[in-house]
């Protein structure tokens, strides 16, 4: 099962107010939930027709597809750029630079990882399970080939289980984002609206922590 694309006449609407649909929908998804979303406020916030939304995207449910496929290719180029920058780093620095994009990207984009809190916490979404399968999906395919390259050159273990790690990895990441975000999450580890210095002080204790049980023999 699969959400409709939006349509035609919304791709050719400006660039604009497709930002300003996408903002106030993913405002609304963000305080209310899926189920208590009012496209109604939305469109009074935009400035449109109700009328308009069905035509753009069918349904609720095809605006928020939308609105999460916007997400995700936010979260996507956050990460592509750690990549970029960290190409020739190791391993454990790129976890690192990895982790603190993470809380940069929901300081700058509160709404999207509130949205994708709301997914995790409550279960009246269209599609949920696939919504967050696609999400841990694609951390998996940002992960592995980090963990096959820190393997190759030496930097961990070679007899780590690349899929097991990926998953490991996985669940550090969004648990710590998630802490950072959540205070009842945060358990008294310090991470929850931390300051970026603080921030980073932790993330390189949690680095240091993978380091011992992830580096190869030959590894500070």
């Amino acid at each position: 099962m699969r959400w409709m694309e939006p349509r035609e006449v919304f791709r050719k609407l400006e660039i604009d107010k497709q930002q300003r649909i996408f903002d106030a929908a993913i405002e609304e998804f963000a305080d209310q939930g899926y189920k208590q979303a009012s496209v109604n406020r939305m469109v009074q916030k935009i400035g449109i027709a109700k009328g308009s939304i069905f035509q753009y995207f069918g349904t609720k449910e095809g605006l928020f597809g939308f609105i999460f496929d916007q997400a995700v290719e936010l979260v996507r180029r956050s990460l592509r750029q750690v990549k970029r920058e960290t190409a020739e780093a190791d391993f454990f620095e790129r976890i690192r630079r990895s982790l603190i994009q993470g809380i940069r990207f929901i300081d700058e984009h509160p709404r999207v990882y509130q949205v994708y809190l709301k997914m995790i916490f409550q279960e009246d979404f269209p599609l949920r399970a696939q919504f967050l399968q696609k999400v841990h999906l694609f951390s998996a395919e940002y992960l592995q080939p980090m963990v096959e390259s820190g393997m190759a050159r030496g930097e961990l273990r070679g007899d780590l289980d690349v899929k097991t790690t990926v998953f490991f990895l996985d669940a550090l990441m969004d648990r710590f984002l998630q802490a950072y975000s959540v205070s009842f999450l945060d358990a008294g580890a310090g991470f929850y609206r931390a300051s970026s210095r603080e921030i980073e002080r932790r993330v390189d204790e949690l680095v240091n922590l993978l380091r011992h049980g992830l580096a190869s023999g030959h590894q500070p």
